[in-house]
């Protein structure tokens, strides 16, 4: 990192006071401090009181942002007949059956942002787990990216459908929109990925379910929100 680059960064973080932050003071903070150059992505991260390793506290779930992120998501679809035709009638970038497979499988090829799978290619696609896998991109079942209809597919996630899950250490991490996006835009995207959050709480999570939320950018700090605030307006 650069000395200016630093200079800027500690600036950043000395703006942020050790309190928790409204959501409407969070993102005004964020923009007010920003020094990069380019139009940052904005990240919501939620600290959850759930035990990953065992499967019934497992965090999981899908969300359209009412404002979408500020960029149009590539979307493939591995499907056969007339689907394809289908698919790319719904502005599908990508559209294939097994020749599609194959090159993802042959060249971990992964040149696009969610991947949608009729059922009767999921034994095909099936094979592609260690290429998918650990890059989220799997199609499956619960968040609606193996299905039949794949135009509503394809129009959910152009429009702002993102997924959420918890990883290793109980974290979700889920981007919101662009720093340039209108407050109440941030504000919005962000309270409606908390409340699904919230409405995806295991019932095997016991004690304290939300246990710290942090709003931040590509090159920003990190602002404590009102996680107790944040919760009971999701409850709302």
């Amino acid at each position: 990192m650069s000395r200016k680059a630093g200079k800027n960064v500690a600036k950043a973080r000395a703006a942020v006071e050790q309190r928790p932050y409204a959501l409407t003071e969070a993102v005004p903070l964020l923009q007010k401090v920003k020094f990069a150059k380019f139009d940052e992505t904005v990240d919501l991260t939620l600290r959850l009181g759930v035990d990953p390793r065992h499967a019934d506290q497992m965090v999981r779930g899908t969300v359209v942002l009412p404002h979408g992120l500020g960029k149009s998501k590539r979307v493939a679809v591995v499907t056969s007949g007339d689907r394809q035709k289908e698919a790319e009638a719904a502005g599908a970038e990508i559209v294939g059956g097994e020749e599609l497979v194959e090159k993802i499988q042959k060249e971990s090829w992964t040149d696009f942002d969610a991947l949608i799978a009729t059922p009767d290619m999921m034994k095909s696609v099936g094979r592609l787990g260690k290429v998918l896998g650990p890059r989220g991109l799997m199609p499956n079942p619960k968040t609606g990216t193996v299905t039949n209809d794949v135009t509503a597919a394809i129009k959910e996630i152009k429009a702002g459908k993102i997924e959420f899950r918890t990883d290793k250490t109980a974290l979700v991490h889920v981007p919101v929109g662009k720093l340039s996006f209108p407050v109440e835009k941030l504000v919005e995207n962000a309270q409606t990925v908390i409340t699904s959050v919230v409405r995806a709480k295991p019932s095997a999570a016991k004690g304290k379910y939300i246990k710290g939320i942090f709003l931040s950018s590509t090159m920003g700090p990190g602002v404590p929100l009102d996680s107790a605030a944040a919760e009971a307006a999701a409850k709302a």
